[in-house]
């Protein structure tokens, strides 16, 4: 599975009054799995810069000026991307901007939907922390991913710090390194050292009656703040096993 961990930086807030987009990172998941594959440019947004905008990523309009526009990386930006599912924290603001550059362009897809998919980090952190805060910064923190260096937004920065961020919230993964990249292609060289198991007898201990029933009692007290996510798992699973059974059959 191709996914693309993907951040932009833009010159304001709202495309339809005229804001574009400034800077795009993107880092590639293949398998869950960090590879050296990026995509990153700065674009000439051919406008200035808000200044709310500068105070969030310090990116000015004399640096701007001297990088090509959309128009010309747009072709690169969508054979990268092309066929990855999207993975993008708050998802909405960068799709609506990508796809109001797009639409300027009469040769190029009029959406991102039509050749990505996309999932919204910010809307599985929601439900997975109900009412808590579920910033980038926050969930690096709660993570114990490293943002150190994220002393202003950055496109390419976020798209590293995110796509830590995602691994360890779906699961864990090999954390993804914000090193140079020499050393990264160095690292990428190194020898997987394996244990040999045989002979390795595992105790697995089932839980009592007793704490089976002290567990649903305690999962009974969280479900009072909304179902558990493992119990919609379970729920799909289970949907899932009952739609393959006849099928199998």
């Amino acid at each position: 599975m191709r996914q693309i961990v993907l951040d932009t930086e833009t010159t304001g807030l709202e495309p339809a009054a005229g804001h574009r987009v400034i800077e795009i990172g993107c880092v590639e998941l293949v398998n869950r799995r960090p590879t050296l594959n990026r995509f990153h440019r700065y674009i000439n947004p051919e406008r200035e810069v808000d200044r709310a905008a500068l105070e969030v990523h310090g990116i000015e309009d004399d640096f701007l000026a001297t990088q090509p526009k959309f128009a010309e990386v747009a072709l690169e930006f969508v054979e990268f991307v092309k066929g990855a599912e999207l993975v993008i924290h708050n998802a909405d603001f960068d799709i609506e901007f990508l796809n109001h550059e797009l639409r300027r362009l009469p040769d190029m897809p009029q959406g991102v939907h039509n050749f990505c998919g996309v999932l919204d980090t910010l809307a599985l952190a929601r439900r997975l922390h109900p009412g808590q805060r579920n910033s980038l910064d926050a969930l690096a923190k709660r993570y114990n991913v490293d943002n150190s260096k994220r002393e202003l937004h950055g496109a390419l920065l976020d798209a590293q710090i995110l796509a830590d961020v995602y691994l360890a919230m779906t699961g864990g993964q090999a954390s993804l390194s914000l090193e140079s990249e020499p050393a990264r292609a160095a690292s990428a060289g190194a020898v997987e050292l394996s244990i040999d198991r045989r002979g390795l007898d595992l105790v697995v201990l089932a839980a009592s009656a007793e704490e089976a029933r002290a567990h649903e009692a305690m999962l009974a007290v969280m479900a009072k703040r909304g179902p558990p996510i493992w119990r919609e798992l379970e729920r799909e699973a289970a949907e899932n096993a009952a739609r393959r059974a006849p099928a199998a059959a």
